[in-house]
């Protein structure tokens, strides 16, 4: 990166410069941007200089500065992601396409990369970029200023949720990088904002939503009909339940017009391997269809206009819309989805693994109730080929629902298992709460094939010959119809050998999820033919 060259280590010299490169007549700034000024270095000489001549050839040395002292992880907690700029350009381009805003609102501002890229392109805009992160901020009214747009730019430092716009005469474009943070870093009292703000709207809302939805959710509501948008953000929405909101918003009144589905390899935001989806709207339609295309590299990325067109009502009849960006590759002949051999199903979910899996040996539990089982990806990556043995397995204890049918020993030992269970309040969990009786934890029964499903790396597929059960952090694969030994030890082989990241989705911090029916939707050769093709692929 170009901040990397430039000799600042510390914030309290990045904050330096920035002052250094600030004109004195600066106009208000928030109590957090104000003692970082005060508490500020003195820059190293040149580096003034050095940072001005990089800003005004269009680079953004402060930005990158920003990234190299807080680390990705540390930025993550903030959902602070700076974008390429190929990706700003394209989506600056197709906002121009669209018309002339009177107003460019950019909710999540950063460095000012969005806010500059529209302030160049529509001169006689209005902008208000906004920023919660003080130094963020700082940075932004650094690099406005170096070009020439702190005149006509309105820097709020705080939440969009809790943005007030006043009316303007013309359209309003709302455009940028809404900040990526999990529901788990999201308070409940802004989860409670969602809720009651969807209902609004006639829409449900979760409170699993990641920020980004919550932006989504607020443009809706800041915004007035012929107002529109292009945000990058990450692309589980597509796809997940919580992303419903979303996407009913995109067909029925936040007015979706194109969504490009960007890999991971295309690097959308360089220090966070996620898949990413650029989202063009226009607020108050209900558009007949979307444009949309799945793009492997930013140099594929083209104008935001092109791919495919998707009527709406396949989008409203469809809770996945990732799918939807390219054609079904309907595969070699001799293939099919392995959904047609075999389905495919998550193992079951204790809901207190500490409790279930391996009881402690001072209940003196019936060997016949503790099952060998799967309980970690790494027990099937270390496997290999061939899961033969239940020697380093686990146990997980899975009760009758009738135990009256026991003897009476084990019916003594269980009721004591049990009772230390209520103890703990295991039997008052959300799993345990809605299972009849509470304590049938309903292992599947073994499956041929246990597969991976959530890491960072392609999932492995693996013979299970010890018929060992399974619990939710692993997929069992169960045959339609029977399959020889052979066949399914070629089909794993193949699966092995052949599955990629890029079949799965992505998420912030690089891991890669297979749900159940984007396992199904895998090319395999027909059981006629899996010998042959594996041999192909072992070369």
């Amino acid at each position: 990166m170009v901040g990397m060259e430039i000799s600042v280590s510390s914030t309290a010299e990045l904050g330096g410069l920035c002052r250094a490169l600030l004109p004195s007549d600066l106009p208000a700034l928030s109590a957090g941007e104000n003692i970082l000024l005060e508490s500020a270095d003195a820059p190293a000489t040149g580096v003034v200089e050095q940072v001005r001549g990089l800003v005004l050839a269009g680079a953004d040395p402060l930005g990158d500065i920003f990234c190299r002292l807080h680390s990705a992880e540390l930025r993550r907690g903030q959902g602070q992601t700076y974008t390429p700029q190929p990706i700003v350009d394209a989506m600056v381009d197709w906002a121009a396409h669209q018309g002339m805003p009177a107003r460019v609102v950019d909710p999540g501002a950063g460095s000012g990369r969005y806010t500059i890229a529209a302030g160049l392109r529509f001169p006689a805009t209005e902008l208000i970029a906004v920023e919660l992160d003080p130094l963020s901020a700082l940075i932004l009214r650094t690099n406005l200023h170096l070009h020439g747009l702190s005149s006509r730019t309105q820097v709020v430092v705080g939440d969009y949720r809790e943005l007030e716009l006043p009316e303007t005469a013309g359209r309003t474009l709302f455009i940028g990088n809404p900040p990526y943070v999990r529901h788990h870093g999201i308070s409940g009292e802004w989860k409670e904002w969602l809720r009651s703000t969807a209902a609004h709207h006639g829409l449900r809302a979760s409170a699993l939503a990641g920020l980004h939805v919550h932006f989504y959710l607020a443009t809706a509501q800041l915004g007035r009909p012929g107002d529109y948008g292009a945000f990058v953000t990450s692309a589980e929405w597509l796809d997940v339940n919580y992303g419903s909101v979303v996407r009913e918003l995109l067909t029925n009144g936040l007015g979706g017009q194109t969504i490009h589905l960007l890999d991971p390899d295309a690097a959308p935001f360089p220090d966070t391997a996620t898949t990413a989806a650029i989202v063009g709207f226009e607020l108050g339609s209900s558009p007949r269809s979307l444009t949309m295309k799945h793009v492997k590299d930013l140099h594929s990325l083209g104008r935001l206009s092109e791919g495919t067109q998707v009527d709406r009502q396949r989008l409203l009849s469809r809770d996945r819309w990732s799918t939807l960006t390219t054609d079904a590759d309907p595969g070699p002949e001799g293939y099919v989805e392995l959904g047609e051999l075999c389905r495919v199903h998550r193992g079951a979910v204790t809901g207190a693994n500490k409790f279930w899996v391996e009881p402690s040996a001072e209940f003196g539990l019936p060997e016949h109730v503790l099952m060998p089982s799967v309980t970690r990806a790494r027990e099937l990556f270390s496997a290999g080929r061939d899961l033969s043995t239940e020697a380093m397995l686990k146990r997980v204890a899975e009760l009758p629902a009738d135990l009256d049918a026991l003897d009476m020993r084990d019916r003594r030992l269980i009721a004591r298992f049990l009772r230390e269970g209520q103890r703990l309040g295991v039997h008052q969990g959300y799993i345990a709460s809605m299972r009849k009786p509470w304590w049938r934890v309903q292992l599947r029964s073994p499956a041929p094939i246990l597969a991976t499903y959530m890491a960072r790396r392609p999932p492995t597929f693996v013979r299970n010959t010890a018929e060992a059960r399974h619990i939710n952090i692993a997929h069992g694969l169960y045959p339609r119809e029977p399959l020889s030994d052979d066949a399914l030890g070629h089909l794993a082989a193949f699966l092995r050998s052949s599955t990629s990241l890029t079949a799965g989705r992505t998420y912030a911090g690089g891991l890669t999820k297979f749900e159940p029916r984007e396992m199904e939707r895998i090319l395999v050769p027909t059981p006629e033919h899996l010998a042959a093709a594996v041999e192909v692929l072992a070369g």
